[in-house]
């Protein structure tokens, strides 16, 4: 943990936890770092998904080109939060409403997922005769390399919900590049191909230039200026080794290279987790600890209803811990003797584990304070905050 959080968690009251608390200072810092490694020809937006608590979105508003929302709601939130952002529109399963909130809010970069959203977004425009709006059509690619099928999460390769296959590309460049309506007010811009999250620098690289060498195909047999690839987000986060970091300096090396390939192409990446998870922390205090069976269990508050990250993703979440040596009770104080426990909430639930036979946990106490890192992406907002009703957490941001 940064020494800013170590104090404020420290002078917290047992009832203030749980607690998420961000440190913008070092998120300003690591996405200054990130903008310094990339090129020129690169735009970075910011994968609202990630998190989208407003004062993360204020402190990277000029670091950043833009953002990324996927729906409705996230488009209304982030507006309002960075009213002279751009934003790029993206996401499967658009409804007729949100394409016309969009426009209306003056969204003119679309990802565009299926034949039929190119004719709703133009039966919108037909509205607005003089707005044109830019579109990337989103390709589920078979890039042939191995590297999709080791990672946690890939939306592309594979049959899947998100995009056109190549095929239904082709059709759709077709209607928006010959002489037909959805042409006028929809410009082709390039494509959008986010094929999967978890990849290191090196397979990023090899799967950037895959997608660049079949878009740059693409507009060579259609005969339309190709200007921007968009190759989306998913950089690797590594939870077991929080040191570990994506290596954006040979990153941007590598995108430098495959631009001096493509004069005149513009690259943009999106990634949110990669941008933002290290600088978030959900903070707690140990409220019990128990033997079951042999082996040593640490009750804290909160659970999984506030940080889901280790239950869908299946690890451990990497933990400090906080000791408190104050024990006002008169009985004896419980603690962790077997070397190593699990750390578990609140829930009635066995799924409600936090961190699974961890050695850190060694000598752990009841009332001392764990501070779970790399919090800061898909934590708090992918949770299933009402179960249970337990009270929701405090948030705190620090160094804005």
């Amino acid at each position: 943990m940064t020494e800013t959080v170590r104090r404020h968690v420290a002078v917290l009251a047992p009832d203030e936890l749980p607690a998420y608390v961000y440190d913008l200072a070092a998120l300003r810092a690591h996405v200054a770092a990130v903008r310094a490694a990339l090129p020129e020809r690169v735009e970075l937006y910011y994968a609202a998904k990630a998190n989208p608590e407003v004062p993360l979105l204020t402190a990277l508003r000029d670091l950043v080109d833009g953002y990324e929302v996927s729906s409705g709601g996230e488009l209304a939130h982030v507006r309002a939060a960075v009213p002279d952002a751009p934003l790029a529109f993206g996401g499967p399963g658009k409804t007729p409403a949100e394409i016309a909130a969009a426009v209306a809010a003056g969204v003119y970069r679309w990802h565009v997922e299926s034949e039929q959203e190119l004719h709703r977004l133009a039966a919108v425009l037909a509205d607005r005769p003089e707005t044109v709006v830019d579109v990337l059509l989103r390709v589920n690619l078979a890039v042939g390399t191995d590297a999709l099928d080791a990672v946690p999460l890939a939306m592309g390769g594979r049959p899947t919900p998100f995009g056109l296959d190549p095929d239904q590309a082709e059709g759709c460049v077709r209607l928006l590049t010959g002489d037909g309506p959805l042409g006028r007010q929809l410009r082709l811009r390039g494509v959008h191909a986010h094929l999967a999250s978890g990849l290191a620098a090196a397979e990023q690289l090899s799967v950037a230039a895959r997608i660049v060498t079949w878009s740059a195909a693409l507009a060579d047999r259609h005969g339309f200026p190709l200007a921007e690839v968009n190759i989306g987000g998913g950089m690797a986060v590594d939870y077991a080794d929080p040191t570990a970091r994506f290596d954006w300096t040979a990153f941007g090396a590598g995108l430098a290279t495959l631009l001096d390939a493509h004069p005149g192409l513009t690259l943009r990446i999106e990634p949110g987790r990669a941008l933002t998870a290290h600088c978030g922390w959900y903070a707690t205090e140990v409220l019990d600890v128990k033997r079951s069976h042999g082996e040593d269990f640490a009750v804290v508050r909160g659970g999984t209803h506030h940080l889901r990250t280790p239950a869908t993703r299946g690890h451990s979440q990497p933990f400090d811990v906080l000791p408190v040596d104050a024990w006002p009770y008169p009985w004896p104080r419980p603690a962790v003797t077997t070397g190593r426990a699990t750390l578990a909430g609140q829930l009635c639930t066995p799924k409600d584990v936090l961190a699974r036979a961890a050695e850190g946990a060694a000598g752990l106490r009841a009332a001392d304070r764990v501070l779970f890192a790399m919090a800061g992406a898909y934590a708090w907002n992918i949770s299933h905050h009402e179960f249970l009703m337990h009270p929701r957490p405090g948030f705190h941001y620090l160094g804005g």
